[in-house]
């Protein structure tokens, strides 16, 4: 069992920026593809962005592209998200997945573990 820790979540002002931190308890932490989603009010929980397993590829839901970067430690096993230039279409819970997937899966099939979530309330 696989378990994953989200923090860094918090307020913060349009046009402003937080970064997520995700530490995961996996023996075998470079085995796994990770990855972050979240989910709004009243809507489904969706992708945000994933890193392979070596930390050399990423993807990034066209919602954030440009604004968000996944990176990995694989030393210290923790994944971050560091957002910038936020929106209040931000606001969400956001969750960090880890997968023994692929990363093309990871937006379809999501993670086979998840965090408990770390709230991102983002005013305008």
């Amino acid at each position: 069992q696989v378990q994953l820790v989200e923090s860094g979540g918090g307020l913060a002002q349009a046009g402003g920026s937080l970064r997520l931190s995700c530490a995961s308890s996996a023996r075998s932490f470079t085995s796994a593809v990770m990855g972050w989603f979240r989910r709004a009010p009243g809507k489904e929980r969706e992708f945000v962005a994933g890193i392979s397993r070596d930390g050399a590829n990423s993807t990034y839901a066209d919602s954030v592209k440009g604004r968000f970067t996944v990176s990995r430690d694989n030393a210290k096993n923790m994944v971050y998200l560091q957002m910038n230039s936020l929106q209040p279409e931000d606001t969400a819970t956001y969750y960090c997945a880890s997968t023994y997937g692929t990363l093309r899966g990871l937006p379809k099939f999501g993670g086979d573990y998840w965090g408990q979530g770390t709230q991102v309330t983002v005013s305008s």
